[in-house]
């Protein structure tokens, strides 16, 4: 079967519906499971698009599974939709959601001709809350033989490398007193802060090459002449692997509790999810979406600008279980980067809308050829990775 120009041609044809929601939801930025506008707006998308679409999937509010075809390759593409706080689709998320349901609808056309089962999950809160580790848990992806999702970037980088990453919830608790008056009867839980950042920053030294620890403190006290009694901030810790991570936390922990003897402090650490895993490609998939880029004229870059295929991302835990993909599609940002204001007015430009129609048309043809090839798609059916 000869699937590339009528893959193509379906993604043209649905092409201003699929721009048109990728600036929809850039206008409406929701963050971490507060994606209610978000969510409903991609899955009113894919029922419009003749999808079975079930909400609040598996009792998490914000996500959906949108289902066409019945043939006995499952494939499900992961639709993000969550924007930073602050920042907006900083991240170009919005880009995310347009080009699996692009892909999507153009799949469904020829799901059963291809044998295809086609999914488009809606998948909350990439961006910390690791979503898709509880659909993972919730049995979301039971039954799936492939994951996969195109991401923005400044440039187009076909292999995922994402760090495993945990996040955490720090908080000091101290005595407040007047800071003038009263000083020695306080307890500063800001000071506490202080001291462990200074600690993280000694430890980074004597780090394994490419772990990466960074946070922000959300609050420090209230009023200049009154000593923090409360003070709180969100910490990540990336490491190659699950096991480089769980020694790297423990080291870093030991700096926070360094903080609080200290000071004195009451010291709390609160997972904010489970880690996220290392990021494991499917190698024949990997090269068939390159492949398939390339024709559609994408170029792939190399160096210090194609360093975002090295973040974190929940699709690591589900790639650990059956086989994914997750290449990077360039939106023409530089100097502009991931996670940077510039980079959200960026992921609206006529360059992101680009990459909306040829992601979509891609990752398509990724999942279309692996269905078509005999020996991808039966190595996929016996739940095999490559």
């Amino acid at each position: 079967m000869t699937v590339t120009p009528t893959l193509c041609r379906a993604v043209e044809h649905d092409a201003a519906r699929l721009i048109a929601l990728s600036h929809d939801l850039h206008a409406h930025p929701e963050v971490a499971w507060e994606e209610v506008w978000s969510s409903a707006r991609v899955a009113g998308e894919l029922a419009d698009a003749g999808f079975t679409v079930e909400s609040r999937y598996l009792g998490l509010d914000t996500a959906f599974r949108a289902s066409a075809g019945s043939g006995p390759l499952h494939v499900a593409l992961c639709a993000e939709y969550d924007a930073l706080p602050g920042l907006g689709h900083a991240c170009g998320h919005n880009v995310i959601a347009a080009i699996s349901s692009g892909a999507g609808m153009a799949l469904a056309r020829l799901a059963d001709d291809l044998g295809l089962t086609v999914h488009v999950l809606g998948t909350p809160a990439e961006e910390g809350g690791g979503g898709k580790i509880e659909l993972l848990d919730r049995g979301a992806f039971a039954g799936m033989h492939v994951a996969a999702l195109v991401h923005p970037g400044p440039v187009d980088v076909a292999k995922a490398e994402p760090y495993a990453v945990s996040h955490s919830r720090i908080a000091y608790r101290g005595t407040a007193a007047h800071a003038a008056a009263y000083p020695e009867r306080g307890v500063n839980a800001a000071d506490a802060f202080t001291v462990a950042q200074v600690a993280i920053g000694l430890l980074r030294q004597q780090l394994p090459a490419g772990t990466r620890v960074h946070g922000v403190v959300t609050r420090a006290g209230d009023a200049p002449n009154a000593i923090p009694a409360y003070a709180e901030g969100r910490w990540y810790v990336r490491a190659s692997d699950l096991s480089e991570l769980a020694a790297v936390e423990e080291r870093v922990r030991r700096c926070f509790d360094a903080g609080a003897v200290a000071t004195g402090c009451e010291l709390s650490v609160e997972p904010e999810s489970k880690p996220y895993a290392s990021f494991r490609n499917d190698a024949e998939l990997t090269e068939l979406y390159e492949t398939a880029a390339r024709e559609l004229g994408r170029t792939f870059g190399t160096g210090p600008d194609s360093r975002m295929n090295r973040a974190s991302t929940d699709l690591g835990n589900v790639s650990q279980v059956i086989p994914a993909i997750h290449p990077y599609i360039g939106i023409d940002s530089l100097p502009a980067v991931n996670h940077q204001a510039e980079f959200a007015a960026a992921a609206i430009t006529p360059a992101a809308d680009t990459a909306v129609v040829q992601g979509a048309q891609a990752l398509a043809l990724t999942l279309a050829r692996a269905a078509t090839d005999e020996a991808v798609r039966q190595r996929l059916l016996g739940g095999g990775q490559a």
